[in-house]
């Protein structure tokens, strides 16, 4: 089976996160850039995939070249090869424009399973598995915390919040998954020693038939017009109980529409 799992490079989610003052996007040089977590349960379930019914796992990635060192990081914990999407013209890009790129990459690698994080912590907009999957005309298996393979067959358990909803579908098909699916594995050193020698293509916009106008900034459907940080919390209101007490904190949640 060709197996691809979308990798995203994001800002570490451990340290204070924020967007550029000139062009109001995320600030990836003010803190170390990690592999999205989410992405991490995705290499895992590819990888339990292979084991399972065989074939090879590809990693792709769209990112600046830095993101290089995510990609060598994924590979280390066992997949097969990677392609990195990078283009200058690519700053700036939504999430329908991103989209775009990603499901031209995939079209070129034909895959039978597309796997990735239902989110990333730097966007959390949860829309990307949908939008590939729309443009590439396969089946979305979104939210999973369980997936199993009956030959061609998918089946998934779909988390929500009362519970979970049982849904199956053909390949190919794009599956994303929560981090209730599995626990994903500790690259070895033998696997990161490994992880130098394995193959990454890279691909521009050209190499996917991609203007430039189509994505970045010119082709983005929206966009950040300014921000703020967040303020600092104020100090609460104490009520103090002089036989109202009561009174004073229902006022209080009224006041704040609580009740």
């Amino acid at each position: 089976m060709n197996i691809v799992v979308l990798v995203k490079q994001v800002p570490d989610s451990g340290a204070e996160r924020s967007l550029r003052a000139d062009d109001n996007t995320v600030d990836r040089g003010s803190t170390d850039n990690v592999i999205n977590e989410m992405d991490e349960y995705a290499i895992e379930e590819a990888l339990k995939v292979k084991e399972s019914v065989g074939g090879e796992v590809t990693v792709l990635t769209m990112g600046p070249d830095r993101a290089a060192e995510s990609i060598r990081k994924a590979l280390s914990m066992g997949p097969d090869k990677a392609v990195h999407v990078v283009d200058d013209a690519l700053h700036g890009s939504c999430a329908v424009a991103t989209s775009k790129v990603l499901a031209a990459a995939l079209g070129q690698l034909g895959a039978d399973l597309i796997i990735c994080g239902a989110e990333s912590t730097d966007g959390r907009v949860q829309v990307i598995p949908h939008m590939i999957a729309e443009r590439l005309g396969v089946a979305a298996l979104t939210g999973a915390r369980k997936l199993t393979l009956d030959g061609s067959t998918l089946t998934v358990e779909r988390q929500t919040e009362e519970g979970y909803e049982v849904v199956t579908a053909s390949t190919p098909a794009v599956v994303s998954v929560w981090d209730t699916i599995n626990e994903p594995r500790y690259p070895s050193f033998k696997g990161i020693m490994a992880a130098k020698k394995k193959p990454v293509q890279t691909l521009s916009l050209a190499d996917l038939g991609i203007a430039a106008a189509e994505v970045g900034f010119d082709g983005a459907t929206s966009t950040v017009l300014e921000h703020a940080k967040r303020p600092l919390r104020s100090a609460g209101v104490k009520v103090t109980d002089e036989d109202d007490g009561g009174v004073k904190l229902v006022e209080f949640l009224a006041s704040e529409k609580f009740v």
